[in-house]
């Protein structure tokens, strides 16, 4: 089924999610992507410094806001994470900052990794809350260091919930001026080993090496400098793209709405036609919700030009009509009217017509100079 979509997401800046173990520089990475290490907006430090989800957005004069306060303001995305619980809103907070890059781009600092800790113990549920930014993500940086390569629960579930979005994943090697050449070949390979079994697909995510903060390299500049203005491209990338991309995700959401929409009418159609003037309806739709095979529900909607592969489980069915029973929902030919025509109707234009020309008509930006709209994305060595 579709999950709801705030008018704030559909308006939303690409997002970039940095995660990974504690302690391999994530947060000190930011710092020098957003020019922040002489202030050290971000804290960090050797031990497990950031606990909570920090949302970077542009914005004057710098300020720290709430997750409480975050999730109610309806013109960003966030709105959604409140069903995490108050326990999670004590852990979210927004910073804004005057910065170029983040008049681009947001981007959000995870809490570490810390492979003894059970998710239980963090007070809400992490890995739900994982997968709603990386969902939502175009970029997802997963960043290791030399000394900390060791592939526990909690990061094969991270890996998991990255199951379907590898192409946005990019492994980051970061700190690997801290190794000789030698020893940096060594764990390069020892990082492939051990992440090889929770990344199953064809091509793996592009791995980068590098150290990034403003301290001289102090092995292999020139290589290290490269990989750093590969990682920047990728960003660069998700900003040229990012009209299309919206269109892509609107349509797509569009799809799974039809497909809900088909669904629920197909239970409907399935009810009224089995319900009899002496049968109990309760116990008819409770068959048919909990048997929908039986009355080839699932079969038939793939005649409506639906791929079986778009299909939720039955099982949230089930739950769906257990907070709203079947015999409360109308025919899909009920929601149709004189002067604006069915519902139905509409979207699949929207699908099949207006969205396609939208997207045809938009031409990607592109960066030619630092002096073009994609200036704020630059390294700082």
């Amino acid at each position: 089924m579709s999950p709801n979509i705030a008018e704030g997401e559909i308006f939303a800046k690409p997002m970039v999610t940095v995660t990974g173990p504690w302690s391999t520089g994530k947060t000190t990475m930011l710092n020098y992507l957003l020019n922040l290490e002489e202030t050290k907006q971000l804290y960090t430090g050797a031990e497990p410094t950031t606990s909570e989800f920090t949302i970077l957005m542009a914005g004057e004069p710098p300020k720290t806001t709430d997750g409480m306060v975050l999730v109610t303001d309806r013109k960003k995305p966030f709105s959604s994470l409140s069903k995490y619980g108050q326990g999670f809103l004590e852990h979210l907070a927004g910073l804004t900052m005057p910065s170029e890059l983040l008049e681009l781009i947001t981007l959000v600092d995870t809490p570490g990794i810390i492979e003894n800790r059970k998710q239980q113990e963090r007070g809400y549920p992490f890995n739900n809350v994982m997968k709603w930014f990386t969902d939502r993500s175009d970029l997802i940086f997963v960043v290791f260091d030399p000394t900390k390569l060791d592939v526990g629960l909690e990061l094969e579930t991270l890996f998991r919930l990255l199951k379907g979005r590898e192409a946005q994943v990019r492994i980051i090697l970061n700190k690997a001026d801290s190794v000789s050449e030698q020893e940096l070949m060594r764990v390069y390979g020892a990082l492939f080993w051990g992440l090889q079994p929770l990344i199953n697909v064809t091509e793996p995510p592009r791995l980068y090496i590098g150290s990034f903060w403003t301290k001289p390299y102090q092995t292999q500049p020139e290589l290290f400098l490269k990989e750093e203005i590969s990682l920047l491209d990728d960003i660069n990338e998700i900003v040229q793209n990012r009209i299309e991309k919206k269109i892509a995700f609107i349509r797509h959401h569009a799809i799974l709405v039809r497909i809900h929409a088909l669904l629920v009418d197909f239970y409907h159609k399935a009810f009224r036609q089995h319900s009899y003037l002496f049968k109990n309806s309760d116990s008819v739709a409770a068959d048919i919700v909990s048997n929908p095979e039986k009355y080839k529900i699932y079969q038939s909607i793939l005649a409506f030009n639906v791929s079986k592969y778009d299909l939720p489980e039955p099982h949230i069915y089930e739950e769906f009509f257990n907070i709203t029973a079947l015999p409360t929902y109308k025919q899909l030919t009920a929601h149709c009217s004189y002067f604006s025509g069915c519902l139905l109707d509409n979207i699949e234009r929207a699908i099949n017509s207006d969205l396609p020309n939208l997207l045809d008509s938009v031409h990607p930006q592109s960066c030619k100079s630092k002096q073009s709209s994609c200036s704020g994305v630059k390294g700082n060595k």
